[in-house]
Order: structure tokens, then sequence, then C-alpha cells
């Protein structure tokens, strides 16, 4: 069986980490803000290289459980995981700790369990650092690149579940990068947000949101 993928970043090894490690694939989510998407999501394999060195393992109760002014050193080394080092090591390690003391460690329990769409979204949106956009475009993710589509996942994860290339949720190839960034500087020119009605611009590249991908643990 071939293994899950799920191209964003560029880089082989960052992409398998996204496309088998659900947590992984949560801690980019969470950290894609303000950074461009590649390094928002290369993140979480650079941390965990990080973590690795100081015999910390990638679970969710052993990342929360680092000395805070440990793991904000181990964040903000150069070359910084975020541009906001301070405030992101706080949400990760906060979103972290919820998931260990909340999910026994286990964040894909929220996707497996979900009964529809709408209780999904509401799950995600209760993550610490997750509001209803960020909740909304995770949710597109799980849909479109892993194949996680409770009954509503749609109407849930509106407007994002449609053909438009606007997030990473319809990233699967450099072409679709390249459409969806595009089509962010065109609604920048706009004044629109993500969730905005479309703004004239011409991508070159089909939507990408009917083709999932492989289906994450």
């Amino acid at each position: 069986m071939a293994a899950p993928s799920f191209f964003v970043t560029g880089d082989a090894d960052a992409d398998a980490f996204l496309a088998t490690d659900p947590l992984a694939l949560v801690v980019g989510m969470l950290l894609d803000q303000q950074i461009p998407i590649e390094s928002a999501f290369a993140a979480p394999r650079r941390l965990a290289d990080r973590l690795a060195a100081l015999d910390v393992a990638w679970e969710a109760g052993a990342i929360a459980a680092v000395d805070a002014s440990v793991f904000l050193d181990v964040f903000g080394r150069r070359p910084a995981l975020h541009r906001f080092p301070r405030a992101m090591a706080t949400r990760v390690q906060a979103m972290c700790a919820a998931v260990a003391e909340d999910l026994d460690g286990d964040v894909a329990r929220l996707w497996r369990t979900a009964s529809d769409g709408a209780t999904l979204h509401a799950a995600l949106c209760a993550l610490p650092g997750f509001g209803d956009e960020k909740a909304r475009i995770l949710l597109a993710v799980l849909a479109k690149r892993f194949g996680v589509r409770p009954s509503g996942w749609q109407d849930a994860c509106a407007p994002f579940g449609d053909d438009q290339p606007r997030t990473v949720a319809d990233i699967c190839d450099p072409t679709s990068l390249q459409a969806v960034r595009a089509w962010k500087k065109a609604q920048r020119a706009a004044g629109r947000t993500k969730a905005d009605p479309t703004a004239a611009v011409s991508t070159g590249a089909p939507g990408t949101g009917s083709t999932p991908g492989r289906a994450i643990p």
C-alpha cells in the first residue's frame, strides 16, 4: 500500500510527517498564521527534531511537560519556528496539554469519533489556539486531503469546502500552491479575506477540493 502523502512544504520528510502524524498536522495548522504556509507546516518536523535532541518524545503529554522556558528556547532558536515564537510556543504547549488531558494524547480521536461535520468543527474549535476559521480550514484539510468526510462536512467548513484554491486544504502540488498564492494576493488587493467571495484572479490551475488524499491515521 502506498504511503499517505500531503504536499505542502516541498520537503519530503516534513510532508511525510504531516501525512502520517495527526499531532504534526494539527501543530502545523495551529502555526499557519502570519508566516508562509510552507514555513508553518515545515515547523512540526523541525520542532520534533529539536525536541529529540533533548530526548523529548513527539507526544502531546511530553511536549506539554517541557519547561516553558526550555520550550521557548527550542522554539525560538534560529531559525525560529514562527515569526512570533513566544506566543506560538505557548499556544503549542497549551494545545498539547489539552490533547494529553482530554484525549489521552490522541488528537485523531476528534475526527475518528465525530458523528457529523458540525460535531467535528465544534471539537476542533475547542482546541487551544483554534478559532472558528482555523477549525473550518483544518476540517477542509481532513476532508479534501485525507478523505475524512463526516456527514455535513461541507457546511461545517464552509466556504473552505468548495473547489476554489484558497487554503492549505487545496494544495496538492507546486501548481496548486501557486494557485493558492495568486488567489490570496488577489483577495488582499481587493480588501477581502479567505472567507469572502472570490476576487477576479487567473490562477492557471483548477480547484482541488473534490480530490481527497489518503486517510490519515
